[in-house]
């Protein structure tokens, strides 16, 4: 795989080392059990796969480029690069400037950004409709598009469903950049809705066969659905595809039950007809951070620690998944770590930072803390995290 030139800031010769040599001992990567890392007082059980992922790592050697390439440029960014704010505070120290927050909210007016202006689209992609903005505005797009691979392989498999005249349900949050762009392009190849869980996804499979009224429809996922959509009609044929940071089991749950709902409604010998079995569009870093946090999740600990944005996807659900087995704190960065007695923490439930105890409850002799971060979170972060930790572990 390609190696990229990211800055130095953001990278860890320790947690590069541990890296290193679980790559050179498992090259096929069909080893997901955790590395052991021991210090004094206290241990850590570190996933097997963890941080920046390939459509991470892209997008930043992109924009460190383009900074340094284009110093006297006004340079804009759509919306944060990434989810990770220790990443995104450095690009705005730097002097990019974000044109929108992660919910498309503007922040700079378009009439202010000129031809002469770079416009960055991040790793999430963005919309057909901003693209038509940016080409009105004889912006180049080609050359400082970031958006990661494993997206546009959604867009790709999308416009192949609505090709077939299959309607296209996509798992994801609809407020998320990466949703926000896959319902803009799959709609302009198909109908297209969005649902956000498997209960979402029961719910729509009522339409099937008219179990609720259009009128429900409408009301329950507005804004969800493209122009024109008769749930009545254009639920006769679907396939499956995701926001590539969602749960992987959510998505396989929800393609089975269309596939079941379908098998009961129109028969087996009819099924390919109405359900185009597309497998799952997780990216390979979702799918391998996700499987190594189920492999934590076999280990014993005192409790866990994860680390990265807060508003990012794919880190919230390694948070869902080890909270089920373990006391779990989400923090962004090492900051969030004062002292023995206290860590500022955020509830993926209450959408807050809390604020709690943190070791000085724990009486063993030797502490055992699961950790892992998210594919936007950089190495030197987790680092630091685990420095501090081991410091205030050990102090008098």
């Amino acid at each position: 795989m390609k190696k990229f030139d990211i800055p130095e800031k953001y990278k860890s010769s320790i947690i590069g080392e541990i890296k290193e040599k679980r790559k050179e001992s498992d090259r096929m990567k069909k080893d997901f059990s955790p590395s052991l890392l021991e210090f004094e007082g206290v241990d850590f059980v570190l996933a097997r796969h963890f941080g920046f992922c390939f459509g991470v790592e892209n997008a930043v050697e992109k924009v460190y480029r383009i900074l340094d390439e284009y110093p006297d440029n006004n340079i804009y960014l759509l919306s944060q690069m990434i989810h990770n704010p220790t990443v995104n505070e450095d690009l705005l120290d730097r002097g990019i400037q974000f044109i929108m927050d992660t919910k498309g909210n503007q922040h700079i007016p378009w009439e202010d950004i000129t031809s002469e202006d770079i416009v960055i689209i991040p790793a999430f992609g963005t919309t057909l409709e901003i693209e038509k903005i940016l080409r009105e505005k004889n912006i180049s797009i080609e050359n400082y598009d970031t958006t990661c691979p494993f997206v546009e392989k959604v867009w790709n498999r999308s416009e192949k469903l609505g090709e077939k005249d299959y309607t296209i349900i996509i798992h994801g949050k609809a407020a998320h950049e990466e949703t926000r762009a896959t319902f803009s392009h799959s709609s302009e190849n198909g109908k297209s809705i969005i649902v956000k869980d498997i209960k979402e996804a029961k719910l729509l499979a009522q339409f099937i066969d008219k179990q609720l009224p259009k009128e429900y429809f409408y009301s329950f996922f507005e804004g969800k659905y493209s122009d024109g959509f008769d749930p009545y009609i254009d639920l006769d044929r679907v396939g499956v595809v995701n926001q590539t940071t969602m749960l992987a089991t959510e998505t396989h749950e929800i393609s089975q039950y269309f596939k079941d709902k379908m098998s009961e409604i129109y028969g087996e010998k009819d099924l390919k007809n109405h359900f185009a079995d597309t497998r799952d569009t997780l990216c390979y870093a979702t799918n391998d951070n996700q499987k190594a946090t189920l492999e934590l999740m076999k280990e014993e600990g005192d409790f866990a620690v994860v680390v990265g944005g807060y508003n990012s996807s794919n880190t919230m659900h390694l948070v869902e998944l080890l909270e089920q087995k373990f006391g779990t704190f989400f923090v962004q960065n090492v900051s969030r770590i004062e002292s023995k007695s206290c860590i500022n923490h955020f509830d993926i439930h209450k959408k807050e930072e809390l604020t709690s105890d943190f070791i000085s409850k724990f009486d063993t002799k030797k502490l055992r803390i699961i950790i892992t971060c998210g594919a936007s979170c950089p190495d030197s972060v987790l680092n630091q995290v685990i420095e501090k930790i081991v410091k205030i572990v050990n102090e008098a």
